[in-house]
């Protein structure tokens, strides 16, 4: 264990981060200044004492990661970013909070240097962190295995900052149960725990012991309380210690609970919920900074020698870095195969004959697209070893699993039917979606490697929180959801979703892929594999759905290749007429459905042309031209079909079109009778085509 070595222009330098968050709230007039006024010797202990990482280079491969969970406290990451000179100068942060600032109410990833995680839903931080603490160790044994404790380069740790706010939040102890599961040594969390909320003290809804919680998870929980009998105590070495016994521990993750006075020293408003989320006010500004012997007539003040002391922690990170350099190289000439497969997976690539390796299914047999999934990344997986994912314990249903592969868990944990290895690659995160969908993130934040997690459609309401900021830090997450319509069935219409596909594309920068075939599914997944702007959802049926005979290209009497499907809508099959009359788009189940009433169309001698829409958002990013050539605006005279709302159909169907849908919730029954109870059924398309083209005949004769 090493000594920590702290002076005197530390202790300045962290009463300069702590009056610059006072400071930056009062010239804004709102945020939240008091976590960061108590927490900043925490955060500049860890930016300039434990974390290894390097200013220069915020997305060094071998840097530790940090995750700010209590986002609302953005000031205690944006002072050391400043200090540590990671690219945030001083009109940041009197910048804080404005219109086209580096420095927003919440860290964004992708906004600010340094910034690994956009944070502010409680919970969501910290849980995410346990996805990066993941994709830590599935890298090092896909890339070093072998190598000992601490001796590779792919070894680092993930430190959290958390609060009572995240404690409280149900997928914190999701995320929590499967880190002490997971065994999880590189995770450090450091639990600032104050207990003010905005309703001030949090005995008022919350007096679990927390400890005892953690403790019964799995974790190495220590405490640290600067509460003391003699007075408030910034003990730093206190806390140093225990960050550097939770460092030697490698088989838990560990929890520091580190007692705080919120909004210390502020004369009058410290300990209470005044200071969690209001500025201090011009006189509590003035007393902290006369408590703590600056004058409080001066704002934003940096002197000269605390910024050269904080700042040279550039120096001290190259040398360090150069340590590290020298560790990798080492590495990678001893493993010029791995080096490889670094190199394209940094790159972003996919395998050169990945398109070989897709699997092609019979035209006229059936097959759901689940289970058409489920064989896409088994023919994958030999392929791209950076392939990795599960379901939240609905393995069977999902058919998400690598056959033969080890499951990511410690060995340990194995059972008569799966076989557990650290380095595993199939994922079970048991019945915790909420926190599936943040380990999803936390993993694809981390590196480069693509997971996956599965559950039923119905179950993305339970994950949307993270699914959300999948969308809005643009990560490209993977979620798997089967079971897709009311057409599971049986299970009633608290398994049946209705709302979700509509609800779901309502999510700006989220893919919703819905394959119509299982050669749909191949290509849908090639395609959101390659993307790697953004997350994307893909819904698979449960039910067999027949396989088209695939030609050439779309014709009157040819179905279009289904690599198409990465246009996001296309011709599947056109007119048999010589004339286009109507256009029926649909999607997933139903594009067979529209088919079908396309044939019976024609025997009435009407010409349907049917387009398969398997992603609304990918047919969005297509030129003018494509987009006109697929939906020409001259046929005014569409169906939309869609085992669900409406909602958001009307874009494509226009003034003059019509949506078959279901706006209601579904029912107990096999899906055949669903269907014909629910009206998705050829018979419903012929009528809602023949009304149409009856409704214009009307206006125009």
């Amino acid at each position: 264990m090493t000594t920590l070595n702290w002076t005197e222009l530390d202790a300045k330098a962290v009463d300069t981060a702590r009056l610059l968050a006072v400071d930056a709230v009062e010239k804004v007039g709102n945020g939240h200044p008091g976590t960061a006024m108590s927490m900043a010797p925490v955060a500049y202990l860890l930016y300039q004492k434990v974390m290894r990482h390097d200013p220069a280079d915020t997305n060094w491969l071998g840097r530790d990661r940090f995750v700010l969970s209590i986002g609302h406290s953005s000031l205690t990451q944006y002072t050391q970013l400043f200090l540590g000179g990671f690219g945030l100068e001083l009109e940041d942060l009197k910048a804080f909070r404005t219109w086209g600032s580096r420095t927003p109410g919440h860290p964004e990833f992708g906004h600010t240097k340094g910034v690994e995680i956009t944070t502010g839903p409680l919970g969501q931080g910290l849980a995410s962190a346990v996805g990066m603490a993941y994709a830590q160790r599935f890298e090092r044994g896909l890339f070093d295995p072998n190598a000992g404790s601490g001796a590779s380069p792919f070894d680092h740790h993930t430190y959290v900052i958390c609060g009572d706010g995240d404690m409280q939040e149900g997928v914190t102890a999701e995320a929590s149960s499967l880190a002490g599961h997971q065994q999880l040594g590189n995770l450090v969390v450091i639990y600032d725990s104050n207990q003010i909320s905005i309703e001030d003290d949090t005995n008022i809804a919350y007096s679990e012991d927390v400890a005892a919680r953690y403790r019964a998870y799995g974790w190495d929980v220590r405490e640290v309380s600067w509460r003391t009998p003699k007075g408030y105590v910034e003990d730093v070495p206190a806390l140093y210690a225990a960050i550097e016994a939770a460092k030697a521990e490698t088989s838990k993750p560990t929890l520091i609970i580190l007692k705080t006075i919120i909004g210390w020293p502020a004369p009058t408003k410290q300990n209470t919920g005044k200071i969690h989320g209001s500025a201090l006010g011009a006189d509590e500004a003035k007393g902290t900074k006369l408590a703590l012997g600056w004058d409080p007539e001066l704002s934003f003040v940096v002197h000269d020698d605390v910024l050269t002391h904080t700042r040279s922690l550039r120096e001290r990170a190259a040398s360090e870095r150069g340590l590290w350099q020298k560790s990798f190289d080492s590495w990678a000439s001893a493993n010029p195969d791995h080096k490889t497969l670094l190199d394209r997976l940094l790159a972003g690539e996919l395998p050169a004959d990945i398109d070989a390796s897709l699997p092609a299914f019979e035209a006229g047999t059936s097959l759901a697209t689940r289970a058409a999934s489920g064989k896409v990344l088994n023919a994958l997986a030999p392929v791209m070893p950076e392939l990795w994912g599960g379901s939240s314990d609905l393995a069977e249903s999902n058919l998400t699993t690598i056959d033969g592969a080890k499951s990511f868990v410690p060995a340990e944990h194995s059972t008569g039917h799966w076989n557990g290895d650290p380095y595993g690659r199939v994922l079970h995160f048991g019945i915790r979606e909420h926190a599936m969908g943040a380990i999803l993130n936390g993993i694809a934040l981390h590196g480069p490697t693509r997971s996956y997690g599965g559950t039923f459609l119905i179950f993305s309401d339970y994950m949307r929180p993270a699914v959300r900021l999948a969308a809005l830090m643009k990560t490209p997450s993977i979620f798997v959801w089967t079971h897709d319509s009311v057409a599971l069935g049986e299970d009633g219409p608290t398994h049946q979703p209705i709302e979700q596909l509509a609800t779901l594309r309502a999510i700006p920068g989220l893919d919703i892929v819905r394959p119509a075939d299982a050669n749909e599914t191949a290509w849908a997944w090639k395609t959101i594999l390659e993307r790697r702007q953004g997350p994307a959802g893909i819904a698979l049926s449960r039910q067999n759905l027949p396989v088209f005979p695939r030609g050439s290209a779309a014709s009157d009497t040819d179905f279009a290749p289904a690599q198409h499907a990465s246009k996001g809508a296309y011709t599947l099959i056109d007119s048999p007429t010589g004339t286009v009359d109507v256009i029926l788009i649909a999607t997933g189940s139903e594009v067979s459905v529209a088919v079908d009433a396309r044939d019976a169309l024609a025997v009435k001698g009407i010409g349907a042309r049917v387009v398969s829409a398997p992603c609304l958002e990918w047919f969005e990013e297509q030129p003018d031209a494509y987009r006109e050539s697929v939906l020409p605006r001259a046929v005014s005279a569409r169906v939309s079909v869609e085992a669900g709302l409406a909602l958001g159909w009307s874009r494509y169907v226009g003034a003059n079109g019509t949506s078959i849908s279901i706006e209601h919730f579904g029912a107990s029954a096999d899906y055949q009778t669903l269907f014909r109870e629910f009206g998705i059924t050829s018979d419903a398309v012929v009528s809602a085509a023949q009304a149409l083209l009856s409704s214009t005949e009307r206006h125009t004769s």
